[in-house]
């Protein structure tokens, strides 16, 4: 009991939290995250596109309201990217919609999920990267596990649009049938925002627990790495909003350009913040080694004791 108490990331590893943002932003440096991220950001774009179109064809699949859930999946994903990169994804789903034709949609469907896969399979190597480890999994292992994970961030997704979608009819639904009356209503109209909060920070879980090379990690639904990324990301995103809002010099610099330029650094960013919450993690799992937590993992270990 005391070792797993000892084992808990908001132990830290034993660090203060200056001293941990002290390491963390030393990592990121030394391990050129910056750099990774622009590499990630390629595979991000290379990406982007065919996960929304599985997403949207998904959607009208399994549910009569596939375009409500499409509108509503654009609409919130506008609050967080930049207003032309955002007008670029409409307008390219679109497109993409619009030249799918039913008979070859199944087929498509395998094809985009694969192709979706490459983003995640460039965050496991760059999470490999964090811990300091080589991929030691065979390469069809690597690839069901993008694949997995991949479909796994695609319910992630939809769970929460659909909570949003239709919050109001569920929590009507419920205070109707247990008689908890409107200030349950009222009340549901807030709850629901936390449940997505939730569901964002399990889909930074799940990929920060198998993504790296790194055996008998301990699963943690919410962890500091994790925490620090959905900030990250979060305020990466407002900021970027608020400078193109004032100061979109892109139009004019790339001309009709500019929304993809936009798309490609707003990517960049998140990148970026999703791989500093793995170097943070990173760094209170070596620093725990070190302070002699048994089944923590030193930089470079991918199992405890054993040299990667």
């Amino acid at each position: 009991m005391g070792v797993e108490e000892r084992a808990s990331p908001w132990k830290l590893g034993g660090l203060s939290w200056r001293e941990l943002n002290r390491r963390t932003w030393a990592r990121v440096y030394k391990d050129d995250v910056m750099g990774k991220a622009a590499q990630l950001s390629y595979f991000f774009i290379f990406s982007l596109f065919p996960l929304l179109y599985f997403l949207a064809s998904l959607l009208g699949y399994f549910t009569q309201t596939g375009p409500e859930l499409r509108e509503s999946l654009l609409h919130y994903l506008a609050t967080v990217v930049p207003r032309k990169a955002s007008a670029l994804i409409r307008d390219t789903l679109e497109e993409i919609t619009a030249a799918a034709s039913g008979g070859k949609i199944s087929f498509g469907l395998l094809l985009t999920i694969w192709t979706a896969s490459f983003g995640v399979g460039a965050i496991i190597s760059t999470l490999n990267a964090a811990y300091g480890v080589k991929e030691e999994r065979p390469w069809w292992k690597v690839q069901g596990l993008s694949i997995v994970l991949t479909l796994t961030l695609v319910v992630l997704v939809i769970a929460p649009l659909a909570l949003v979608l239709y919050g109001g009819q569920i929590g009507d639904l419920l205070a109707g049938r247990y008689r908890l009356g409107e200030a349950f209503t009222a009340a549901w109209d807030i709850i629901q925002w936390p449940i997505v909060l939730a569901f964002v920070l399990l889909a930074f879980a799940l990929v920060y627990y198998f993504a790296p090379c790194v055996e008998e990690m301990r699963w943690q639904w919410v962890t500091p790495g994790s925490l620090l990324a959905l900030a990250l990301w979060l305020l990466v995103s407002f900021i970027f909003r608020l400078y193109l809002r004032f100061f979109d010099t892109y139009s004019m610099t790339y001309g009709s350009l500019g929304a993809v330029m936009i798309l490609l650094l707003w990517l960049y960013l998140s990148g970026a913040a999703i791989l500093v919450g793995g170097e943070m993690n990173a760094v209170i799992e070596d620093a725990a080694a070190q302070a002699g937590v048994d089944e923590a993992k030193q930089r470079g270990e991918t199992a405890p004791g054993e040299a990667g």
